[in-house]
């Protein structure tokens, strides 16, 4: 999984005592996101899959998904990018990260639907799977 040279707390002590913001931006431009088209395409290599078939294990408008893995669609919804983290096969901590990354919030386990995306992440479900599980629960489903 792609990761970042300097972690957030160490970046963030930096930022506190810097003097000459635009010096700090600088020296840290590799820290920067970079959009998150361009994860998208980091994690489709990582994971050795296609944009289509990710698309298709989505459950998205396929038109729509697209947008979104090619950056014409800026700001996704959770939903969405969970979907995507569902159909790329990742991992828990590569989910949530994913969701950091876009600017989501993380699954929280005391949250009741988070906690059944939690369970369907971790038994490696699809995203039929999870909506059959969320439905089951009385849970909004994953994708409308």
């Amino acid at each position: 999984m792609f990761k970042f040279a300097k972690n957030t707390g160490d970046l963030f002590a930096e930022l506190k005592e810097e003097k000459n913001l635009d010096g700090w931006r600088n020296r840290n431009r590799e820290e920067f996101t970079a959009p998150l088209d361009e994860y998208f395409k980091k994690l489709l290599a990582e994971k050795n899959l296609e944009r289509s078939e990710v698309i298709d294990r989505s459950g998205l408008n396929r038109e729509y998904a697209y947008h979104i893995l090619s950056g014409k669609r800026k700001n996704p919804s959770r939903q969405k990018i969970l979907a995507l983290a569902i159909a790329l096969g990742l991992n828990l901590e590569e989910t949530q990260y994913l969701l950091r990354y876009a600017r989501h919030g993380a699954l929280y386990p005391r949250n009741a639907w988070d906690a059944v995306i939690i369970s369907a992440i971790e038994q490696k479900l699809s995203v039929m799977q999870t909506n059959e599980l969320l439905h089951s629960l009385g849970e909004t489903i994953l994708l409308e």
